[in-house]
């Protein structure tokens, strides 16, 4: 297949490009770069430097497409509060531009980067795909608007939809690793903490009625999203949308990921207890036994440890 991928340079994009194009698709990728990286996109994809406008023009303009893969995406939950405008223009706004250009150009497949952000404050654990949509805070407003417009548009345009609702990703494929800017996830930060490259990573919040008083979440290997992402393209189905959790099914706590990092990298991550962050819910943990039985997926790299590790094998090889 053709497929265009929008965040094709970014973190969880370049290992889905990578991934697809070992499948032996081509690849175009559609990347501003103002959170990507050119080198991250792999060598054999071809890379458009540009937005959403960029995308929609290749789709209408260019040959026939079989598919897109949205990862484009504003995702800092903080900053979504402070700036929400941007989140609505950047997650709901842009991906109603691109689910017009795919209407014109008659494009019959998309996967959606969606997010368990969608849910807000869960009323049951796991969590459920039938679960209620209460988002705490615009990011996740923005991403479940988006997947509500690409509901409506499967059905009125026979588009074959998958939204697939992580949780948080973790870990890295060869080269293929986390290099935002700044960084607000939680492994690489404390990676980052353990190998003296910040004094010290802030926990946004002890007072939970958890374990030890942290937040609770469910990781996710990227490579077992990339592997999520080609089931998806072959399971889309004209006029429908289908939404599932990608998760493991298993919590961790903040303090238990500290450490585990401790544990695998042999270093103390030097740490702070500061307020909570404001729309952060108490725990996420995904159900995944829809997409089990719908794609016959699962988690291949389940262990937090594999997922610190490649993080690690990659952070330091980074530093070099």
């Amino acid at each position: 297949m053709k497929l265009l991928i929008t965040g094709g340079a970014g973190y969880i994009g370049s290992v889905v490009a990578d991934r697809l194009l070992a499948d032996g698709h081509q690849v175009v990728v559609v990347d501003d770069l103002s959170s990507g990286h050119w080198d991250a996109v792999p060598a054999a994809a071809e890379l458009v430097v540009g937005g959403m406008a960029a995308a929609a023009e290749l789709l209408v303009d260019d040959e026939r497409f079989d598919g897109v893969v949205h990862l484009a995406a504003r995702s800092l939950i903080d900053h979504s509060v402070s700036s929400p405008e941007t989140y609505w223009q950047g997650n709901t706004v842009e991906t109603l531009h691109l689910l017009g250009a795919m209407r014109v150009a008659e494009v019959p497949r998309l996967v959606f980067s969606s997010t368990a952000a969608t849910y807000g404050q869960p009323e049951q654990l796991p969590i459920a795909e039938h679960a209620p949509t209460t988002p705490t805070n615009p990011y996740g407003a923005s991403k479940l608007a988006a997947d509500l417009a690409i509901s409506a548009y499967a059905r009125a345009y026979s588009i074959g939809a998958v939204s697939l609702r992580y949780f948080n990703v973790a870990g890295a494929v060869g080269r293929f690793g986390e290099r935002h800017d700044p960084e607000t996830h939680l492994i690489p930060l404390a990676l980052d903490a353990a190998l003296g490259l910040r004094p010290e990573i802030e926990v946004f919040g002890a007072d939970y009625a958890t374990a030890d008083g942290s937040c609770v979440r469910d990781f996710i290997h990227v490579a077992d999203i990339a592997d999520a992402h080609v089931a998806a393209l072959a399971s889309a189905e004209p006029g429908t949308h289908q939404i599932y959790n990608l998760g493991n099914g298993t919590g961790f706590t903040v303090l238990e990921v500290l450490g585990a990092v401790e544990e695998v990298t042999g270093r103390a991550v030097p740490r702070r207890i500061g307020a909570r962050r404001p729309g952060d819910p108490e725990t996420l943990i995904a159900s995944n036994q829809l997409v089990r039985t719908a794609l016959g997926w699962s988690p291949a790299r389940s262990t937090l440890q594999e997922m610190i590790e490649d993080a690690y094998r990659f952070r330091t090889e980074q530093c070099r």
